[in-house]
Order: structure tokens, then C-alpha cells, then sequence
């Protein structure tokens, strides 16, 4: 099929030049990869002759997901890649991805960890992005200061490194990671790993992006192999095209409940059909960002007007010309290649109704027309105390401009004031001073909006709330255009009932101020008067006339930095270089005391709770104070609410908090175990959930499931994940068991094989269950050298000498 359409819709001479090994083109090719990245070529040239060898043996109809994966192969110590070779679900691919990203958050430990390597230079084009340590607090200038101030040494630390190993670096107020991306280096056919969850945002410019962990990055970051267990690919066909109150949210809010939180886990959610083409760039950007709240690994559409009219808005029309030249063979799926989709899901957009999903999970779905009955029957806080419209799935510029249209309906009709406190993020520097300039942004402060920074927020727990009792647990109902809403995520209240749905909804929900409305089909009395007033569907445009590119705030990478140091003041609090971890011990994983046994939801926000906790993401030492402290413990369950994040020391018999048993136990040499529940680990993409573990003495985390990314986060760390061959073996654990994992010595452990653990009870009893492992002959390498990062540095000085 790839020979087939190199014949009808390209100059085949063109593209075969032969390429040995995956490069960045010549000069010649002359289509720069990003304005802010001169130098640096697009090479479809190779991404084709790649494909072109793959499929040499086998030229059956490829996806487009595979067309993206399989063109940025490259070749293994076995030789070159073949088709007929690739298992999905089972065969580890090694790829090259095109750049990697990082935010404030997670770059800080990414880099600590790159710094320890001893390596001299980023070898992939990689960014950093400030926008997950401002709180939002009282509007975008005064919550900026704030964050400059308090921040600053963290700051200096990230523009240092970047300015050393050749990172460009977003300063605060740039704006969202991936909207930044997706404005300046997006492109069609690419591949972006990122260390954060939502980096499948990319999907809506047709690029793969893949959330990782640090180390993964770090990984890449050197120039090494990027690993990824090759996927399953979910086809989503979509026809007709939205109207009314529907958006491309409601896409994904009704995927999420047919898929549920882990239904994409280990799979890439491939949307084709005539329905693709209606929408725009950043709709279609939306659907794919909010992907990883069903635990997928990528999400992508394929190539179309819309991305080409974006990518020239964007002052990239260059890209999306050559990006025309080569939409057939690269940029969309061949067709019959519906044949391959390993599961297809239907969804007719022209009946699609607009959906509110929560509270406490994002795969909790309710059609419109559904949730007033729900609310009633659920007995969820009916008045709305915050309604909020940002974060990275919904800050473009056709969302605000939706919502000022909304807030001019309710103007025009006599009501001049929103309900509901209502806080409004643009996604960038760009979008706000576009929406600025064209008084869209003031609109929105004379109707009483907050307008925040351009920066993540209370979507990710940056949020300095102060209107409800989060330590008394009041509970209340929040509505977003967020894409997470697990207990606790924006305000540390777990009686914050948060639900998520689209800009315009949130807008009409912040005039109503109660979840029961629908404004469909609900009228809002007029201030004032005796006359009711009801919306209709917002208008909106897709792009503006032109964007206004504001202020810069862009540090681009040196061309040499090696002569520049990094900046960390060895009495710090935030920042602390690392130690490497010791390698692995025989015997390290006998005798374990089982530290906690989790029960239920366990997502990262869990594991490593957010809010303050950002001050000590450069910090292993100070953050690991957090571990494991919004956890339930089945073990303290009975106990009530208060023991949440609590176990007991099986030393002294008393009840404390997690992490203090837990260094407890590792200062007296003490190993112990973690017992987890079903999709442990799901959510966002922080390795600090997998490091404060290894640090504080863990061996094994046994659970019934993990989430992809923690699962590889733990595995690069050092510790050993590992899940019960029969899920009902987690009911047998109990409190004062002592747990060995037979079978994971140097000799023994093998990808595939089954070991056994063993189970010693506080009455002498034994038993014996067998537990699973997902790791491979070069994971397991990581195992022995301690960690991830260990065999990197290894191998870098291996190769030194």
C-alpha cells in the first residue's frame, strides 16, 4: 500500500533516497522543524525510506498510528526492522522520537537526573516549559509576581541547565506546555515525548506525542533508544459534525465513559472517518489531550485543511506545504487499514449530545440531557462555588471567544454579572494577547471572571483556595473544561465534587450557579425584571484574523554551553542533586513487610499529592515526605477517614504516617513492600511517585493492574512492579504478613516467566501465589544496575573508556 501511494501521489525519486540511519536532513530539504529552532530540518525523506524497509516483506494497509511509530524506528542490534517482526501488545519497539518536553514540575527532576549522568549535551531537540508552579490566586499579575519570587531559585536552576546542555526554556507566563507546543513545534508526522500525560495533545496537528516519565526522557535526552511496548490501535470512526451545544469535549467525555479510566491502556485511539474533517486544529487537539484520562498511549487524527490552515496561521506555512507533499504515504492511514484497527467504536457526531463527566473520575460520564436527574438522585452539591474554564485541553482561541459570546448573549438580556466566582486561563502568552488586543479577555473581567497567568492552576492543584473548608472536608461542586477531576486534584478537598465538561457549558453553568441546569432546554430569570432569558448555541470562529505574539518570553538553547554552570545552592530546600541508587542485592526482595496494602482508586495525585508539594519536585529528600499520604489503607479502613495515608509500624505497633514508617523502616535495614489495587498508578506522568519509594527503602510494588507510565517509572527507578497472576490474591494479604518474591535473582528472572511469592503469616502459616512481570531482556538490566539511569551512565562510561 506504501509503494502503491508513493506511485500515484509522489514524486517517487524524491523520497527514496536512501537513508542509513534516521538523521536530521541537509540544508537542502530547507523547512525548518519550528521557527524557534533554526537549523533544524523536517526529514520525511527518511521517515519514508523507513516505512519503505519495514514493509519490504509485507505490504499489507498500515494505520496511520503505525505509519508514525514505524517511521521513526530505528535499527536494533538484530539488524533492521521488519513488518511481519512487529507483535502489538508484545514486541518492545526502539525509536528516536523528534523532541522532547518537559514542564517546570518535572523537568526539575529530569534534569537533576541528567546532570548526575555526567552527559555533556541534549542529543534531541527538547524544551522546558514554566507553567505548573504558579498558584492561581488572584489574577494573572499578581499570581505571576508571586510565582517569580517564590520560585526563583528553581527557576535559575532550570534557565541555567537549559543554557548548559542546550534546552530552550519558556519562562513563566509563556504559557501551557502543550499549547506551546502545539503553536511553535507541532508538526504533521512527527513524534514528541513528554513528561506529562496530556503530551497526546499533539495528535491534533497529526504528531504522535506520548507522555513519559523523567527518566524515559532522560533517556532520549542522551540519545539513546526510547522503548515503547508497541501498541494496540483503537479506530474511532467519526461521522456527521457537531451543532448546537456539542463541542469536540464532548468527543472525548463520551469516549472516556465508553472506555472507562484503564480501557486504553497499552493503546493508541486513532480517529478516521468523514467526521475528522470538520473539525479544527485545536478541537481536535481537545479530543486527543484529554485521551490519557482512559489510560491511552497516544491519541492521533489524521492530516487535513484545518492543521494546514493552523500551521500557517502559525507562521509555519512551510511545514504544512511539505507537509501536503507527502499526506498520502505518511499522514493518513492507508485505505482497508479499518481491517487492522484491533477494536472500532462508532461515534455519529450529528446525535452526540453534550456530556458532564465526575465527579472523582473523568470516565464517569452524563449526556446533558441525563444529568439533572442524576445530580438529584446522587444528592451532589447543587450550587456551584467555582466554575472554570483553561488548562491545556480547552484554552485556544476558539474556546474564550466562545465563551465571550455567551457572556454577550447574557449581557444583551440584562445580566451583567456571573453567578459563580469564574476564573478564565488563556492557554499562552499568544492567545492572551490576542484575545486581549481584541477586548475578548475584558469582556470577560467586566462580567466578573478572574483571568489567570498562562499557566496550569487549579487544573493541577495550584490553587490558593480560600471560599470553602479543605481541612474539614466541605464538600461543594466545581465545573471545569479541565480533563481530570480525581478527589483532591485542584484543592486538596476530597469533598469537592469537580466536573468537567466544555468552555461553553462551564460559561452557562457560572450564570446559572446550579448543576442542574440545562441550558438546552432552561431559562435564567433576568436581573431585575420578571422576563426569563435563555442561550443559544455559542458562535465562534476556529483562528483570528492574526495572532498577536505578546511578550516574549522564550530563552533559546546556545549553541554551546559548555562552559556555563548549573545553578544549585547546596543548602537549598527545593533543589538537591541526586545520589545514584545502589545496585540490586541477592535476596533484596525476601522478607518484606508489606508498608501498605492500597485499596481502591491509587492514581499519581495519590501516590504524590500535588499543591504545596510542587516546592520540593527538585528535592527527593523533602518531597518524599508526601508519600502515599491521600492513600486508603485496607488495613486502617474500618478506622475511618482520619487514617487516610497512615499505616502502622510494624516495629513499634503504632499507627503514623506512610512515608515516616517507611524511612522508619529503611534506617534499620528493614525492606517492605507496596500492595496495590486495580490501574495502580493511573494519571499524570510524575517519576516522583516511582522515586520517593526507591528512596525510602522499597523493593516491590505487587498490585492487580498499574497504569502504563508508573509501571515504567517504577521500573527505571529501580523497583520491581509486579502483578497478582489472580487478581483475589490481593484479598488474601493481610495486616503483619511477611511477602518474598521467589524467583527475580540474576539467574532467574526472565521476560515472560512467572515467579512466586511467598507469604509468611504472623502464625507461621505459609502460602504461595504467582505474580507477573512485563519486563524485557534490557529492563531487566536496569533492575541490576539499580536503576535506569545507572545503566545509562554505565554504558556512557563504558563507551568513554
Amino acid at each position: 500500500m506504501l509503494r502503491s501511494a508513493l506511485k500515484n501521489g509522489t514524486k517517487r525519486n524524491h523520497y527514496l533516497a536512501k537513508a542509513s540511519t534516521r538523521r536530521l536532513a541537509t540544508p537542502s530539504s530547507a523547512v525548518g522543524i519550528s521557527p524557534l529552532e533554526p537549523g533544524r530540518y523536517l526529514n520525511y525523506e527518511t521517515q519514508i525510506q523507513t516505512l519503505l524497509d519495514i514493509t519490504k516483506t509485507d505490504n499489507r494497509p498500515l494505520t496511520l498510528s503505525e505509519k508514525l511509530l514505524y517511521s521513526h524506528l530505528i535499527g536494533t542490534e538484530k539488524g533492521e526492522w521488519s513488518l511481519k517482526d512487529i507483535k502489538r501488545g508484545s514486541t518492545i519497539l526502539q525509536l528516536r522520537p523528534d523532541r522532547v518536553a518537559c514542564h517546570d514540575a518535572t523537568a526539575t527532576m529530569a534534569l537533576l537526573q541528567f546532570v548526575s549522568a555526567g552527559l555533556p549535551r541534549v542529543a534531541v531537540p527538547t524544551t522546558v516549559h514554566s507553567d505548573h508552579l504558579i498558584v492561581a490566586e488572584k489574577g494573572a499579575e499578581s499570581d505571576l509576581l508571586r510565582a517569580l519570587g517564590d520560585h526563583r531559585e528553581v527557576y535559575e536552576f532550570l534557565s541555567s541547565a537549559a543554557k548548559r546542555y542546550g534546552i530552550g526554556f519558556h519562562k513563566p507566563g509563556s504559557g501551557i506546555i502543550h499549547v506551546i507546543i502545539f503553536e511553535n513545534y507541532a508538526f504533521p508526522g512527527g513524534l514528541i515525548i513528554g513528561t506529562d500525560s496530556h503530551t497526546p495533545n499533539a495528535g491534533g496537528m497529526a504528531m504522535l506525542g506520548i507522555g513519559v516519565g523523567g527518566s524515559d526522557a532522560v533517556d532520549s535526552m542522551a540519545g539513546m533508544p526510547w522503548e515503547l511496548q508497541c501498541p494496540k490501535v483503537v479506530g474511532v470512526r467519526l461521522t456527521g459534525k457537531l451543532s448546537g451545544w456539542t463541542s469536540s469535549k464532548d468527543i472525548i467525555c463520551k469516549l472516556a465513559g465508553i472506555l472507562t479510566a484503564s480501557g486504553g491502556k497499552g493503546k493508541i485511539i486513532e480517529f478516521f472517518g468523514p467526521g475528522t474533517k470538520t473539525l479544527g486544529a485545536t478541537a481536535m487537539a481537545t479530543v486527543c489531550n484529554m485521551s490519557a484520562e482512559v489510560g491511552s498511549t497516544s491519541c492521533i487524527f489524521p492530516y487535513s485543511e484545518p492543521m494546514r490552515r493552523y500551521l500557517t496561521f502559525t507562521k509555519r506555512a512551510d511545514i504544512s506545504q511539505a507537509a501536503d507533499k507527502v499526506k498520502n504515504v505518511l499522514l493518513t492511514a492507508d485505505p482497508g487499514s479499518e481491517n487492522y484497527y484491533d477494536d472500532i467504536i462508532e461515534i455519529n457526531l450529528d446525535i452526540l449530545e453534550p456530556h458532564i463527566n465526575g465527579p472523582f473520575t473523568p470516565d464517569l460520564s452524563h449526556p446533558l440531557s441525563e444529568f439533572k436527574q442524576t445530580v438529584r438522585e446522587n444528592e451532589w452539591p447543587q450550587n456551584i462555588s467555582h466554575s472554570m474554564v483553561g488548562s491545556c485541553t480547552n484554552s485556544s482561541y476558539q474556546d474564550l471567544l466562545k465563551v465571550r459570546n455567551l457572556v454577550r448573549q447574557a449581557k444583551n438580556a440584562g445580566l451583567f454579572k456571573v453567578r459563580t466566582p469564574f476564573m478564565v486561563t488563556p492557554g499562552s502568552e499568544q492567545i492572551r494577547a490576542t484575545t486581549e488586543a481584541e477586548g475578548i479577555l475584558q469582556e470577560l473581567r467586566d462580567a466578573g471572571a478572574t483571568v489567570l497567568s498562562n499557566s496550569c492552576g487549579p487544573c493541577v492543584g495550584q490553587w490558593d483556595r480560600t471560599d470553602v473548608d479543605a481541612k474539614q472536608r466541605e464538600p461543594n461542586s466545581v465545573v471545569s473544561s479541565y480533563n481530570r477531576n480525581f478527589a483532591g486534584r485542584h484543592d486538596s478537598n476530597p469533598a469537592t465534587h469537580s466536573f468537567v465538561t466544555s468552555p461553553e457549558l462551564v460559561t452557562a453553568f457560572a450564570y446559572s450557579g446550579k448543576l442542574g441546569f440545562n441550558p438546552v432546554t432552561d431559562s435564567i430569570p433576568s436581573s431585575g425584571s420578571s422576563n426569563v432569558f435563555q442561550f443559544s448555541p455559542p458562535e465562534s470562529l476556529e483562528l483570528p484574523q492574526q495572532f498577536t505574539s505578546g511578550e516574549d518570553l522564550f530563552q533559546p538553547a546556545l549553541a554551546d554551553g559548555s562552559s556555563l554552570s548549573v545553578s544549585i545552592n547546596p543548602r537549598s530546600d527545593r533543589l538537591q542533586l541526586l545520589k545514584p541508587f545502589t545496585a540490586w542485592q541477592p535476596g533484596q526482595a525476601m522478607d518484606m513487610e508489606v508498608l501498605i496494602k492500597v485499596k481502591g482508586k491509587c492514581t499519581t495525585d495519590h501516590i504524590s499529592p500535588a499543591g504545596p508539594w510542587y516546592n520540593y519536585r527538585g528535592h527527593l529528600e523533602n518531597i518524599s515526605n508526601n508519600m502515599l499520604i491521600a492513600a486508603t489503607n485496607a488495613f486502617l479502613h474500618s478506622e475511618g477517614s482520619s487514617n487516610i495515608g497512615h499505616t502502622r509500624n510494624p516495629i513499634t505497633g503504632r499507627v503514623d504516617i506512610v512515608p515516616t514508617v517507611a524511612r522508619a523502616l529503611r534506617d534499620v535495614g528493614r525492606r517492605w513492600c507496596i500492595i496495590g489495587d486495580s490501574n495502580y498508578g493511573e494519571g499524570s506522568s510524575r517519576e516522583h511517585a516511582a522515586l520517593e519509594p526507591r528512596f525510602l527503602g522499597g523493593t516491590v510494588v505487587i498490585a492487580k493492574s498499574f497504569a502504563r507510565i508508573h509501571e515504567t517509572n517504577l521500573k527505571k527507578q529501580g523497583m520491581l512492579p509486579m502483578t497478582f497472576d489472580d487478581p483475589a490474591t490481593y484479598d488474601r494479604i493481610e495486616e503483619g504478613d511477611k511477602v518474598s518474591v521467589l524467583g527475580v535473582e540474576d539467574s532467574e528472572m526472565m521476560p515472560s516467566k512467572p515467579v512466586t511469592m511467598r507469604v509468611a503469616r504472623v502464625d507461621g502459616g505459609i502460602w504461595e501465589a504467582q505474580l507477573n512481570h512485563s519486563y524485557h531482556s534490557g529492563q531487566i538490566e536496569w533492575l541490576r544496575d539499580g536503576s535506569a539511569l545507572n545503566h545509562i551512565k554505565n554504558r556512557f562510561l563504558s563507551g568513554a573508556s
